[in-house]
């Protein structure tokens, strides 16, 4: 006698699938942690990415070197106390260091004209992937910036 597949009990362990419209359990935005980053975390987050465009707005005269300060500071401060955002200041930090290195290869080629046209779309690069970035923060998704250096682990 055989018995029909809908009245098999699941094996223990197995989890229903979702109902339609949500996302599956595997797809939690929070990492590693379990729990979703509170409004504070994602708020201190989308502040060390959008501290780097201010650094960098700023400071453009000299440099740009402040697009490291604001993403330093709070990495630094709150790296302890909240998992959220130290993971996207670390993650701010690592991608203006990349921008940096990119924008003194860009000022050596300036001496074979290439890095004039390449400095501009540099720029247009990093100031679209930090909007992109501090919007994905704020909605509480742990953003990982495109060609990228993880020099800080």
């Amino acid at each position: 006698m055989s018995v029909p597949p809908e009245s098999v009990p699941p094996p223990p362990g197995d989890q229903p699938p979702p109902p339609p419209g949500e996302p599956p359990a595997s797809a939690d935005p929070s990492g590693p942690s379990g729990m979703a980053p509170s409004h504070e975390e994602r708020q201190w987050a989308l502040f060390a990415h959008l501290a780097a465009l201010l650094g960098g707005l700023v400071t453009g005269s000299f440099l740009g070197l402040g697009c490291f300060l604001g993403p330093l500071i709070i990495w630094l401060v709150k790296k302890d106390t909240m998992p959220f955002v130290n993971d996207q200041a670390k993650e701010a930090l690592n991608f203006n260091i990349t921008v940096a290195i990119g924008a003194l290869v860009c000022g050596v080629l300036m001496f074979v004209l290439i890095g004039f046209v390449l400095l501009p779309l540099l720029g247009i690069y990093w100031l679209v992937f930090i909007i992109i970035a501090s919007i994905k923060a704020n909605e509480g998704e742990r953003y990982r910036y495109p060609f990228t250096l993880r020099l800080i682990p």
